[in-house]
């Protein structure tokens, strides 16, 4: 990942209260995001004594348990 620019919006006071992202970098970091609960997702079913599932179904039931969350 790029190092990006920072640039902040700021209140009235001068207080950073929003930060501006170009959107390609905005995608990079939803899809590292993504990528990061993909593996905890994994770390979790590793350690978990429950019966293993396929991992195409383990997707669905995180994408459900997100937009549940949302």
């Amino acid at each position: 990942m790029a190092v990006a620019k920072e640039r902040y919006i700021v209140n009235e006071k001068g207080e950073r209260i929003g930060v501006l992202l170009d959107i390609e970098e905005y995608k990079e970091i939803l899809e590292k995001l993504e990528e990061l609960d993909e593996i905890r997702a994994y770390d979790e079913a590793k350690e978990s004594e429950d019966e293993a599932i396929p991992f195409e179904e383990a997707l669905k039931e995180m994408e459900r348990k997100r937009d549940k969350d949302v």
